[in-house]
């Protein structure tokens, strides 16, 4: 029953993720700047961080399925958000074998994930004319109040997710 947990959290979020606009004050929301939540992007880190042990790669396939969720709901191309989140966390699970994960370790982490693959997923709505974007400003009114509303989420679960990913990850046998 608790390999189960970690996918329907990330479902959970994934859900909560697409109403998640509508509880920001409409001052956020209305105004210059644009903040997209990639709730399920964060809690991939944890999991790669956390859940994952040695040279498992589940945090890779939840990436992949969650991603392509991700690109089915909310999304008009698909794989933009599965390579991105793949990608991320790919790289994540690399670096954390040079650094312990606690809890700056992982603020990092998610900095790192959520500037890659927001950059990577603009860049590639850019690139095919779904979006119109001036590079100039992107960095003020669309990654930095990104990144924030994240970082902001990210802490909120900090104290909740770590330990209970790092028990279930070693109660885990799928070897």
């Amino acid at each position: 029953m608790k390999r189960l947990y970690v996918p329907l959290i990330l479902f959970l979020f994934l859900i909560l993720e697409g109403v998640a606009i509508k509880f920001l004050p409409s001052r956020f929301v209305l105004g210059e700047q644009l903040m997209v939540p990639h709730w399920v992007l964060v809690l991939l880190i944890y999991v790669a961080v956390f859940y994952d042990r040695g040279n498992k790669s589940q945090a890779v396939i939840y990436a992949i399925i969650f991603g392509l969720l991700v690109d089915i709901v909310y999304t008009g191309i698909l794989g933009v958000y599965m390579f991105s989140y793949a990608f991320v966390i790919y790289i994540i699970q690399n670096l954390k074998k040079l650094l312990h994960g606690n809890f700056f370790v992982m603020l990092l982490f998610s900095i790192l994930g959520l500037v890659l693959s927001d950059m990577f997923i603009t860049f590639i709505y850019d690139l095919v004319d779904i979006i119109v974007l001036n590079w100039d400003n992107y960095w003020l009114e669309r990654l930095l109040p990104t990144v924030l509303l994240n970082l902001v989420f990210f802490v909120a679960l900090y104290p909740i997710l770590a330990k209970r990913l790092m028990e279930w990850g070693s109660e885990n046998n799928w070897d």
